[in-house]
């Protein structure tokens, strides 16, 4: 590893995505500076009013190619966003006010549309509401792009003549949503904000495309000009600008290692996944559509451990009905070919809405509020759809496996109103002559009351799967999306440490399969842990599963084990982390690289 202490220009920030990659500077400016003049004089209304027209009908226009773009390069979901800022566009609401302020006050557009978001900013903040603040993100990143055209400057680092070359370090205040999918297939080789954290879009956006990335650098933005040569640390974060030729020839070196490590990796997928001692393990993924499920094979997934249907009903207007649910799950199923496919039902609320379905955001606290189950128990009729479109979805399949899980389960009854519904549909099935399949019922253990009397709930179901994401933040009683207490929300804290244990060998003694869904599943030092526990399933970012693989290999059971004994003993998060960390570098000193610091 290279001197990093002795480089003049180097800045530190947060580690998101691993990784060391060497590129020009490309700065998306922050165009959203306040206007030098925000009155116009009476003549200049029309004018003005007009410019404003212009500019909204260039955005639509902007948002409509992108999302086809998006849409035919990586697929209908990932593009709904830019349908979802249409509709904003679109609000009567946002344009009205906007053309009161410039005909009524002869504000400026630009002055005009400062205003909006101020307004919206401080509305939203006072909700205290997770979900409005990710539409507060999206309403400002409309208004960015309307002030884009405005002020003629445009961020587009895959369009245009005048786009640089070659491999490219998107440097920004922060990467708006829109400004991560659309990233597309520019030449994009690492990314480096001043804001965010290691659940930021650009951080997760950065991960599961293998992107160096290293987020909260204060000052990045004002410091580096597009055309720099920047390196990117992303292991360790660190942000070097402009260095000496001795230094980038060191950070060139480190960049093709990581490149090498890549493809010995990516070399690995289709080997079987076992422990160094032989023991077999299950490595699956977690998708979204059926572009996902077609990567995840690709990347030697073992099948698919958890498929997120919320977003089939995110990207219609109205409820799709059980025929094209049908559809839509068979394409996922004959796209890992001889898997396991779990299909999860509809899992909205916190930081997902459907409007169709009645659901608003009029709560204190919608991600401990009216969610997930919670939600589907109020509407039975199209609940009873999607559970009868599961299954029916697998027969005629040969070779796959489809399994059926519930998200946020709290109690015991919850899990008995369930076995009811599913009960009633193959019931149903049987009087219309449908056929359907033989498909496992299984529950997410996302919520710390489930964690506590997990025994009691598992001859009501046919197998667990651990939620460590939402598992881990309602453990710390600590929002992963708030800068503020983010820090909190850590994988490898004692209380999480012990909690995950204790589900695992609960499930383990009672013979109830058990896999773990979330980020941890593809983190190098929470998989030892996980290993030690017992654990033989897991289910992560398809990018991540080459990686995991390859440790897998290196590592046996009695040694996961016997660190997991030591973890156990220890009273602190920065304890069990470095303890990881310096066991990690010994067991594989190359995917100790792509660990992240933190």
């Amino acid at each position: 590893m290279a001197d990093f202490s002795t480089v003049s220009d180097l800045h530190k920030g947060i580690a998101v995505s691993p990784g060391v990659a060497v590129g020009t500077a490309y700065c998306i400016l922050e165009i959203f500076v306040n206007p030098e003049k925000t009155k116009l004089e009476p003549h200049e209304i029309t004018q003005e009013l007009a410019r404003y027209e212009t500019a909204r009908d260039q955005t639509s226009s902007d948002l409509s190619a992108l999302q086809s773009k998006v849409e035919s390069q990586v697929g209908k979901d990932e593009a709904a966003i830019f349908a979802a800022h249409r509709t904003i566009l679109r609000d009567p609401a946002f344009t009205n006010k906007i053309r009161h302020w410039i005909v009524d006050e002869r504000m400026t557009a630009q002055g005009a549309l400062h205003r909006l978001l101020d307004e919206y900013t401080l509305l939203f903040s006072r909700m205290g509401d997770p979900y409005l603040q990710e539409r507060l993100n999206d309403i400002r990143d409309v208004i960015i792009r309307l002030s884009a055209y405005l002020t003629d400057v445009l961020n587009d680092p895959d369009g245009g003549d005048g786009c640089l070359k070659g491999p490219l370090i998107v440097v920004a205040d922060e990467l708006l949503p829109s400004q991560a999918v659309a990233l597309g297939d520019a030449d994009v080789h690492g990314i480096v904000t001043e804001r965010g954290s290691q659940t930021s879009h650009a951080a997760i956006i950065a991960r599961s495309r293998g992107i160096p990335a290293v987020s909260g650098v204060p000052g990045i933005a004002a410091r580096v000009k597009t055309g720099d040569t920047i390196v990117v640390n992303g292991r360790e974060g660190i942000v070097v600008i402009n260095p000496e030729a001795e230094e980038l020839s060191a950070y060139r070196k480190l960049e093709r290692e990581f490149f090498d490590l890549k493809d010995q990796l990516a070399a690995n997928r289709d080997l079987p996944a076992c422990t160094a001692c032989g023991q077999d393990i299950e490595l699956m993924a977690n998708i979204n559509n059926v572009q996902d499920a077609a990567a995840a094979s690709a990347m030697g997934a073992g099948g698919v451990g958890l498929y997120r249907t919320e977003y089939l009903y995110l990207t219609h207007e109205n409820v799709p009905d059980e025929a094209e649910q049908i559809g839509i799950y068979r394409q996922v199923i004959n796209a890992s070919p001889n898997r396991t496919v779990t299909i999860r039902t509809l899992d909205i609320g916190g930081d997902k809405t459907v409007a169709y379905l009645g659901h608003n955001h009029n709560e204190a606290n919608p991600f401990m509020g009216w969610r997930s189950v919670r939600l589907s128990f109020e509407h039975p009729e199209f609940f009873m759809s999607q559970i009868r479109a599961i299954l029916q979805s697998g027969v005629g399949i040969e070779g796959s496996e489809v399994r059926m899980m519930f998200p946020m389960i709290t109690t015991v009854e919850e899990l008995r109103k369930i076995r009811s519904f599913v009960r009633r549909a193959q019931r149903r099935l049987i009087e219309e002559k449908k056929p359907f399949a033989d498909v496992k019922v299984g529950m997410m253990l996302e919520v710390p009351a489930a964690a506590v009397v997990i025994r009691s709930m598992l001859d009501l179901v046919d197998f667990v799967s651990i939620g460590s994401n939402d598992l881990v933040q309602y453990l710390m009683a600590a929002d992963r999306d708030n800068p503020k207490v983010s820090n909190l929300c850590q994988p490898l804290a004692p209380a999480v440490v012990h909690t995950l244990n204790d589900v695992i060998r609960a499930c383990n003694m009672a013979r109830v399969p058990v896999t773990l869904c979330g980020e941890m599943a593809g983190q190098p030092r929470a998989f030892i842990l996980l290993l030690g526990m017992g654990l033989r399933s897991f289910s992560m970012s398809p990018a991540f599963v080459p990686t995991i693989k390859q440790l897998a290999s290196q590592i046996t059971i009695e040694r996961a084990e016997s660190l997991l004994a030591r973890a156990l003993q220890m009273k602190t998060t920065n304890q069990v982390k470095r303890f990881l960390r310096m066991e990690l570098e010994e067991i594989s000193p190359d995917i100790a690289k792509l660990d992240t610091d933190g």
